[in-house]
This record gives structure tokens, C-alpha cells and sequence, in this order.
């Protein structure tokens, strides 16, 4: 009887005691090095169980009467100094048994994660080692095995780095206020691949969205012809912000 067993199934439910969580926050913290073409993750080490001695990324327990997103920020400022920052919340993972001090809980308290992902350059990222004996910049395809599921954290937030750059001008966040249209090439060829366009191609169509400024100044780098340094253009931007785009 289909309809008796779904009443079963439902008492059983109801009989489950909530959940008791504690939440907290972990930042996947990109930065791009363009002069090697690496996208890199900032990793801490952890210097206590569990996980002792293992790479994470960098988190905390939310404080009382502190927001998430502050969590978020107070976590960067303990271990960056940098200027030009873009942060966006990615997304929450709280599967039980994700973190083994569930197990050992007498209270049933559970382990959730609001994960932040940042991009920030890598030439105005200083590390802060202060009170952190491990704290490194990690290639991204070069990464060690993480505590908790970081690994998996990170992989969601590495495909949204990606997808956000196919469709929005995040990559402006992190830029100089002025740079060439190559600047913004090298940082998307870091991040998506050599492959993903040639430049041509790239710089024509992103000229043709009409929001980046030509400051008509020139710089001269190697013993190429100067290059054209660029502003982005908010304002010429803006009536763009909801319709749909494809830089790439």
C-alpha cells in the first residue's frame, strides 16, 4: 500500500531530532601569475586536530553577532594584505560526517561550511606569516591532498572563477585601474587555458562591448610597438550588467 508506507516513512522522519550546527567559513583565495601563467590557491597548514599538519584552506567558526560575510573578510585581512579584491560567496556544504569531530560529539553537533571565493592580484598580495608557521600560495594543478573536503570546495570554486570570467567583467576587479588589453588576456589565458582564444579574436570582441576606455597613453614593454593602456568603464557597462554576455 503505497500510501501507508509513505505515512511510515514520514512518522520516522518526524521522529529525528534536529540538527545542532556550527557554522563556518573557508575561502578559496585565488590569485593569477601571469609571468609564469599560473592560477594559484592560497593553503594554510593546520596546526591541530583534526587534520594536524594536513593543507587547507584558510577558515573559521563564525563568531556571535558576527555576519558571514565579515567572517569572510576578517579571514583575508589575518592573512593578505591586498588592494584590489573581489569576493563573492560560493556556496554551502554541510553533508554529514564532513568533518570527523562530528563523531566525537556528545551533543550531535554539526560541522557546516559557507565557502567564499576571492581572486586577488598576485603581484600586490602580501602573505601575513605572522602567528601562521604554514601559509603558501599553491598551483592549482599542483595541489596536495586537503583537509576535510577542501578539495572538493575548491574544485566548485575554481569552475565558478571559470564561468564568472565567461560572463562577467570579475577580471576588472583585479586589474590596475589602467592596463593593456594583453593585462587582461594574460589573465584570462592563465585562468582558462592558452587555448580558449587567441588574441585577435579576444581583443576584438572585447572591444566591441564598448566599456573599456582608451586613455590614449602609451607603454612601451620589450621591443614590441607601445601598447595602449585601458580604464574599464562602469558606467558603459552598466545598461550591460543583466543582459547576457560572453567575453570569450
Amino acid at each position: 500500500m503505497p500510501g501507508h508506507n509513505q505515512r511510515k516513512i514520514a512518522a520516522l522522519l518526524n521522529q529525528q531530532p534536529l540538527a545542532d550546527f556550527k557554522v563556518g567559513v573557508d575561502n578559496v583565495i585565488f590569485s593569477v601569475d601571469t609571468t609564469q601563467n599560473r592560477l594559484l590557491v592560497l593553503l594554510v597548514m593546520r596546526q591541530q586536530e583534526p587534520f594536524l599538519n594536513y593543507w587547507c584552506l584558510p577558515g573559521t567558526l563564525v563568531r556571535q553577532g558576527e555576519s558571514l560575510e565579515d567572517a569572510a573578510y576578517r579571514i583575508l585581512a589575518e592573512k593578505i594584505r591586498v588592494k584590489n579584491l573581489y569576493l563573492e560567496q560560493l556556496y554551502t556544504f554541510g553533508g554529514p560526517d564532513r568533518d570527523p569531530r562530528e563523531a566525537f560529539d556528545s551533543f550531535g553537533v554539526r560541522y557546516l561550511s559557507v565557502s567564499y571565493f576571492a581572486l586577488v592580484r598576485f603581484e600586490e598580495a602580501e602573505l601575513i606569516a605572522d602567528k601562521v608557521t604554514g601559509i603558501a600560495w599553491y598551483p592549482v594543478k599542483q595541489l596536495p591532498k586537503l583537509a576535510f573536503d577542501h578539495n572538493e570546495i575548491l574544485a566548485y570554486g575554481h569552475r565558478r572563477l571559470r564561468n564568472k570570467l565567461e560572463y562577467s567583467p570579475v577580471a576588472f576587479e583585479v586589474l590596475p585601474e589602467m592596463f593593456t588589453l594583453n593585462d587582461v588576456y594574460q589573465l584570462y589565458t592563465t585562468v582558462l587555458g592558452e587555448n580558449f582564444s587567441d588574441y585577435s579574436n579576444f581583443r576584438a570582441r572585447l572591444l566591441k562591448l564598448g566599456f573599456l576606455c582608451d586613455t590614449k597613453i602609451k607603454v612601451s614593454r620589450g621591443a614590441g610597438r607601445p601598447a595602449s593602456l585601458y580604464k574599464f568603464d562602469a558606467a558603459a557597462f552598466a545598461p550591460l550588467k543583466d543582459k547576457p554576455l560572453v567575453f570569450i
